[in-house]
């Protein structure tokens, strides 16, 4: 929401002659260029008066959901989907009104038609993060965090999250760690890629255990995870080739639950057993991973909480007049199920006979 300072910073003059033009002070003495100037750059700038501002439980908020999933991805990867949901479940609980104003096939020229603020969902690229910086209101981005003081952020402490994982398959005597990941590249220039896979590497790097070819990435969909894990095995086994215990990773870290199904489903066809010949970690926790066979050790994420505090976030920052913006980083929890094997010595030692 622009502040009086903004104004006064783009047309040139003090906040005070900004305030006072605004509130139609009759003893200020200004010239008509320069009221003309603030009253411009308040329309520009989508400024509201206190006097119509909404006030906590007395209007509704008018919320905008920005999203890049489709349904059909959502319910590929429901990480999103879980999230979304909390955010609509708070909104009706506080009896405010949210509007899907865009996808990814809809593109970022939506009619903002009196929105008050928007919460962002997904993964977005600089170029989609100057866009809606364009429609100046305020917003709150979970998982992104645009260079922005309109919006506020609610992120997954990744480097931890990964840093547990890592911990946690060595402490099982895993050396031999692999990847399943994303780098997602989008239609334009512009593209992010996933933390996981970053601190994957540099972690694995500063332990010597980093080996590039145990690296696949992909989508984040059970396809892709069926299709880079098939990819890996051939790298290093061959079409019919007998398993190769001595060079085959033994552990995989998945970024997420979902493509962790697709490696589920590739290991049986291989004929692998998990976690017997393969031990692997997802991520998100979503709600099919407790029932998966065995059920998967994954980093649980609070789901509810950053859709439930995106829609806090946003009321306080429409509500009262707050300019700086926060940034809220959520802690993981590693949920121990029975997807991963503890290699002792003995296992480790036959594992590098000749």
């Amino acid at each position: 929401m622009a502040t009086i300072r903004d104004i006064a910073e783009k047309a040139g003059v003090s906040p005070t002659t900004v305030s006072r033009v605004l509130n139609h002070d009759e003893t200020i003495s200004v010239q008509e260029k320069t009221r003309q100037n603030i009253l411009e750059a308040a329309e520009e700038l989508g400024y509201i008066p206190k006097t119509k501002r909404k006030s906590p439980g007395k209007e509704k908020l008018k919320v905008g959901l920005v999203y890049t999933y489709s349904p059909e991805e959502e319910l590929e990867d429901p990480y999103y989907l879980c999230v979304r949901l909390a955010i609509e479940k708070k909104l009706r609980e506080e009896h405010d009104i949210g509007i899907v104003i865009r996808d990814r096939e809809s593109g970022l020229n939506a009619e903002l038609n009196g929105l008050d603020g928007i919460i962002g969902l997904g993964t977005f690229t600089e170029n989609a993060c100057k866009a809606i910086e364009s429609w100046h209101i305020p917003g709150v981005f979970i998982d992104s965090t645009p260079n922005c003081k309109l919006f506020d952020s609610i992120i997954v402490d990744y480097h931890s999250a990964v840093q547990t994982v890592l911990n946690y398959l060595i402490a099982a005597g895993h050396v031999r760690i692999g990847l399943i990941g994303s780098e997602e590249i989008y239609e334009t220039s512009d593209r992010t890629i996933d933390p996981r896979t970053v601190y994957f590497r540099e972690i694995l790097e500063k332990k010597k255990l980093y080996d590039p070819r145990f690296v696949k990435t992909g989508r984040f969909t059970a396809g892709d995870g069926y299709r880079l894990f098939t990819e890996l095995w051939h790298d290093f086994c061959g079409q019919d080739a007998k398993y190769n215990q001595q060079s085959f990773p033994t552990a995989l870290f998945v970024a997420n639950d979902s493509i962790a199904t697709g490696v589920y489903k590739a290991a049986y066809d291989l004929g692998l057993s998990i976690p017997d010949d393969i031990s692997i970690v997802g991520f998100n926790d979503i709600p099919q991973a407790q029932f998966m066979t065995p059920p998967l050790t994954t980093i649980q994420l609070p789901m509810d909480f950053m859709g439930e505090y995106a829609v806090k976030l946003l009321r306080e920052r429409v509500t009262k007049e707050r300019t700086s913006s926060i940034r809220v980083t959520a802690s993981v929890t590693l949920k121990i199920r029975s997807s991963v094997k503890n290699i002792t010595q003995a296992d480790f030692e036959d594992g590098h006979k000749a």
